[in-house]
């Protein structure tokens, strides 16, 4: 923080101590909590006992400030006595005493004072040394804050790890001059000592949003080029149809001539928004070089503008009709009211009957409701049957749209044959016969693990996703969900289903009621004839308390293609996944898995193993790295069985690597990284997590894997630093960055004005 920002921290907490404190001036603990807004006891209740300068139970504003003003304007050794006496927990007093008032030009030598005081106190202040039990406390406070639950044998381990590398006399305790010594072996813990202290208290702040580049930059324009030119092409359209329309209709008048050109636009815009929901051809789109040229990635979203184009000129139109109409009536050699020319077929407008007018209201009627009933809130707040039944308003709409425009027959005559094709050829395959799912895991976080019998001819790349139907959650609701197996796996197909909505949480309750594990008498009885039965049939590589074997019909619809698809093409490929984000990423690491395994081969004889130097012809890859960020600890049990059998061939790879030339030039080094981070950890810049986190590094080296995940790869605390991130990722020059997401569009938006930055192309992913 700049000096700027410490004075206006010290302002924030001068206002909120003035507001908390009673009359007499002061604040106790409960106040405390509140002022900074800090809520673990143990860590508010040791920062009261150290401000509590003169012990008396209550901090006054004097106190406050005298302390805060050292922790932010101290030396890192001041920051370090703090943090020793956190830790000594048996110490009851401040780690100053005595009052001083801090005047203007007063702060350096108020500060200086108090330092030495601190060093020159009597051993009454504490007991000079942490014990192991007092590390045991402040870790397991620190687990605690960081929402990590392990158990008591493990928390014992990283208490010991801690005390035995910084106990170098073997006394039994840590003296200050230890920790000293043991945070020196930890760079970025002592450079997080010469931050200022403010950040160690200040509550978090809300996440500002990333500034959004400049559109005229370069890296704008490389990731967009193609946007840019499909509304080009679009708004360059949508002029010339209008104007050729409006001219032909110069005497009529303007009204006529605004209709019509509106009239004319609304032919191909009705008719060519359809084509943008053709997955099928989209996904074969997807495998030519057009996908280089046109946004497939898009389609959802330029469906979403045409609907906004359609309501908009719909809207224009009207108006410009019934000011016609309007004109006509008042007209003397007009034999119609205006009425009978908006609402009735009397006046013959229109090409069958003279049923323009009445199709036109009843169009506008159809539109504004479909447009209504497909807003975000009705879509994703539990009423998706409305939003489902209203969009298939599409038919009498396309029905009345010939009826009510001569030529909008000829517009539609290609795009609707193609739609309904599709439409055809998805319904015959998805109803030709009904699969079965044949196991359930239930996962943490009311996470569903379908798997579903694979059909013989369903071929799928990796990443792919589908639709699917269970009619005994939902007879005719169809919904999308990425495929999490790989291609290669031949038997099954797995989907992992997050509970967020109405539907995906009437399937995860379904199978909780019927799951003997959470119902029902002889439970235990149950849970181990299941455990036996999974330990003879092997049929899943991911098994649970939580499982179950069933035999459920559903329907399936698919397979789609997805931005993933490009994965395999690229060069360096950074996989980013947030939260149940990571399906897709999951097909792709167990693709890579089977290829991996295919071109692995062991001497019958001497079980010597090498890898074959040949690659496949679609993998271009020289260097993946996989990122994914998860809220709490039990998300990283979804697929932590993959994620280990990744690193165990990665290490056995390297092995080969090391033993002769087998691997070719681009697997020198670590082909595959894995990055976890967990956001509801404490950062390693937070005072009350420095000690958890050294004891999590030392353990994790002592026992080659990480204490939260059981992986080899560390868990990092907090979010990433995304600029950190890309920028080791540019210095190591692989070859072309491309970068794929999957998660939360406010993330979205923060990684694509990095790729910007970076020039790395952004690939999310978007149903």
């Amino acid at each position: 923080m700049t000096a700027e920002e410490d004075a206006k921290w010290l302002q924030w907490v001068t206002h909120q101590f003035k507001t908390i404190a009673g009359k007499d001036g002061a604040i106790n603990l409960q106040d405390f909590k509140k002022a900074l807004q800090v809520k673990e006891s143990f860590f508010a209740e040791r920062f009261f006992v150290l401000f509590d300068s003169d012990g008396s139970g209550t901090i006054t504003l004097q106190e406050l400030q005298e302390a805060l003003t050292l922790l932010i304007h101290g030396s890192p050794m001041d920051k370090l006595k703090f943090l020793f006496q956190v830790y000594d927990v048996d110490g009851k007093h401040p780690w100053w005493d005595g009052r001083r008032t801090l005047r203007e030009g007063q702060r350096e030598r108020a500060v200086s004072v108090t330092a030495q005081h601190w060093a020159s106190s009597s051993p009454e202040t504490g007991s000079g040394s942490i014990d192991p039990d007092e590390l045991r406390t402040v870790l397991q406070s620190c687990l605690h804050e960081s929402a990590i639950s392990l158990p008591q044998e493990k928390l014992d381990q990283l208490a010991l790890a801690l005390f035995e590398s910084a106990d170098k006399d073997c006394s039994g305790t840590i003296t200050f001059e230890e920790l000293r010594d043991e945070l020196q072996r930890f760079p970025e813990v002592m450079e997080n000592l010469t931050i200022s202290a403010a950040r160690w208290l200040t509550p978090p702040a809300p996440q500002r949003h990333q500034r959004r580049p400049r559109p005229l930059t370069s890296a704008y324009w490389h990731n967009h080029r193609s946007h840019a030119l499909c509304l080009a092409v679009f708004v360059g359209l949508h002029v010339l149809l209008f104007a050729l329309a409006a001219s032909a209709y110069r005497a009529f008048g303007a009204s006529v001539m605004v209709a019509k050109g509106c009239g004319q636009c609304l032919n191909f815009d009705c008719s060519f928004i359809a084509v943008l929901m053709l997955r099928r051809c989209l996904t074969w789109l997807r495998a030519t070089w057009l996908a280089q040229v046109l946004p497939l990635d898009h389609n959802i979203q330029f469906h979403q503008l045409m609907g906004y184009v359609v309501v908009g000129l719909s809207l224009v139109h009207t108006v410009a009709h019934v000011v016609n109409f309007a004109l006509q009536a008042q007209s003397e050699a007009s034999p119609f009211q205006f009425w009978e020319l908006l609402l009735t077929t009397r006046p013959g407008i229109g090409w069958v009957h003279g049923l323009a007018s009445p199709t036109g209201v009843a169009l506008l009627l159809l539109l504004l409701l479909m447009f209504a009933c497909s807003s975000s809130c009705v879509r994703r707040r539990g009423h998706f049957e409305v939003f489902y039944w209203t969009h298939l308003s599409y038919l009498p709409m396309w029905l009345l749209l010939i009826l009510h425009g001569p030529n909008f027959w000829k517009w539609l005559l290609v795009p609707g044959t193609l739609f309904f094709l599709e439409k055809t050829i998805s319904l015959a395959a998805s109803r030709m016969a009904a699969l079965n799912i044949v196991e359930v895991n239930l996962l943490p976080s009311k996470v569903t693990h379908l798997l579903i019998k694979r059909p013989p001819l369903f071929h799928y790349r990796p990443g792919d996703y589908l639709y699917l139907n269970i009619p005994s959650i939902a007879r005719y609701e169809w919904h999308p969900f990425t495929i999490s197996s790989a291609p290669e796996q031949k038997d099954t197909i797995w989907l992992h289903i997050r509970s967020q909505g109405q539907w995906t949480n009437r399937l995860f309750e379904s199978f909780k009621k019927s799951d003997p594990v959470f119902y029902g008498s002889k439970r235990l009885s149950r849970r181990l004839e299941m455990k036996r039965s999974q330990r003879k049939s092997q049929v899943s590589e991911m098994c649970s308390e939580n499982h179950q074997f069933c035999n459920i019909k559903c329907y399936i619809d698919g397979p789609y293609g997805t931005p993933t698809r490009r994965i395999f093409a690229s060069e360096h490929a950074v996989l980013i996944g947030a939260g149940i984000g990571i399906t897709p990423f999951a097909s792709i690491l167990q693709s890579i898995l089977y290829r991996h395994q295919k071109r692995k081969h062991i001497c019958p004889s001497c079980q010597h193993s090498w890898m074959d130097s040949g690659q496949d012809e679609d993998m271009k890859l020289h260097k993946v790295d996989f990122i994914w960020i998860n809220r709490d600890q039990q998300s990283f049990e979804w697929f932590v069985s993959l994620l280990t059998k990744l690193e165990m061939d990665q290490a056995e790879e390297t092995q080969e690597g090391r033993r002769g030339p087998a691997l070719s030039s681009h697997h020198v080094g670590r082909f595959l990284e894995l990055h976890m981070y967990m956001t509801s950890a404490l950062s390693k810049n937070d005072i009350k997590a420095i000690g958890l986190q050294m004891a999590l590094d030392l353990l994790a080296k002592k026992e080659k894997k990480d204490s939260i995940t059981g992986l080899q790869t560390r868990t990092q605390p907090g979010r990433p630093d995304w600029n950190k991130v890309f920028q080791k990722v540019a210095a190591e020059k692989k070859g072309k960055v491309q970068v794929f997401f999957c998660g939360s569009p406010a993330l979205a938006k923060i990684l694509k004005g990095h790729c910007e930055q970076f020039s790395f192309k952004f690939f999310q992913e978007n149903f």
